[in-house]
């Protein structure tokens, strides 16, 4: 049985990403990552780059930055890491772009593969030499004086990957990027069915390779009590995941589709223990991974393991400690 590597979620006081880093390694984590919430997404990277964890961004929004700002950050992050980073790019939904970020939204599949497709050739025309010579629907980038241009990195081009759930944007990342970043509010059913189904035709005209890196809500104990606990603050992110229309899709796979308006509408209404009451356990079960780390490592390998390369594992709301993910990473390591 081949090791799965696991990557867990940097999430602690920005000033103490070197030792939360150095921490994880010690209970045998292969990587972190951080995603855009309360704070940067590159910052705590580059103080846990020097780790020799594998770092990545899961995600950076792509809209509100030029690919030059993304290319410098993934050369960087790249470099200072021993060659260990990668770039994960996502698109957000349309009301955090117009009104959080300030920033414009439009077509988001096409603009975000042409981000993608701009700040990989950014990096390849440093790394060859060549003239930067990119015209793209939505970016151009046709001026890269020699004091701009940071050379070839030593570890080589940081791979650029794409968070996507739907059709369309799985199939342009297959089409157009280095790998893809499986959303985790997801079941086999759908990722198997939908998601590498769009993969695969977006593979259908190429033999490069392609990434596919797992994301799974963890609810995780080694204890009645534990496992509990766990379930019931799973249930409230699951909640809120399933409110959102964009997640309908994963919902309607299962047959639940008509739960997604419900929870919708209460999400307007502030009604959040509501919402988490309507997630019963078949739910919690298709849409985590639940139970002790041995047996959290046997479903993840069952869902995903025959297609993925590694696995990025969340814990929300719950305390779990570093014995407990210590136990997962040796049972997916084999």
């Amino acid at each position: 049985m081949a090791a799965l590597p696991l990557d867990v979620w940097l999430n602690s006081p920005v000033a103490e990403s070197a030792s939360r880093a150095a921490q994880l390694r010690a209970a045998g984590v292969d990587g972190v990552f951080t995603f855009e919430g309360a704070h940067d997404v590159f910052l705590p990277l580059a103080l846990a780059a020097g780790s020799g964890l594998a770092i990545m961004t899961n995600v950076a929004i792509a809209f509100p930055r030029s690919p030059i700002h993304l290319a410098h950050a993934a050369y960087d992050l790249h470099a200072l890491s021993g060659g260990r980073f990668r770039l994960g790019l996502g698109s957000q939904i349309r009301p955090h772009i117009e009104r959080r970020y300030g920033s414009t939204w439009s077509r988001p599949v096409d603009r975000l593969g042409d981000t993608v497709a701009a700040v990989r050739e950014i990096l390849r025309a440093w790394q060859t030499g060549e003239q930067l010579h990119y015209r793209g629907e939505f970016w151009q980038h046709t001026l890269m004086p020699p004091n701009f241009d940071p050379g070839p990195n030593p570890h080589g081009v940081p791979p650029v990957l794409v968070g996507a759930l739907g059709p369309r944007m799985t199939e342009m990342a297959a089409r157009v990027a280095d790998g893809l970043l499986v959303m985790p509010f997801n079941t086999e059913r759908h990722f198997r069915e939908r998601t590498l189904a769009a993969v695969d035709r977006g593979l259908a005209e190429s033999d490069r390779p392609f990434e596919i890196i797992a994301e799974a809500i963890v609810a995780m104990g080694n204890t009645e009590r534990e496992l509990d606990a766990a379930r019931r603050s799973v249930r409230n992110l699951l909640a809120f995941y399933g409110s959102t229309p964009s997640y309908r899709p994963v919902l309607e796979v299962e047959g639940w589709g008509d739960l997604q308006p419900e929870l919708n509408l209460l999400s307007k209404q502030g009604r959040w223990r509501e919402m988490a009451g309507l997630i019963d356990d078949p739910m919690v079960d298709a849409l985590t991974v639940s139970g002790t780390p041995a047996e959290c490592a046997a479903l993840i390998r069952n869902r995903y393991g025959d297609r993925i390369s590694r696995v990025c594992c969340y814990f929300p709301g719950y305390p779990v400690t570093d014995a407990a993910i210590a136990e997962l990473a040796t049972a997916l390591h084999g």
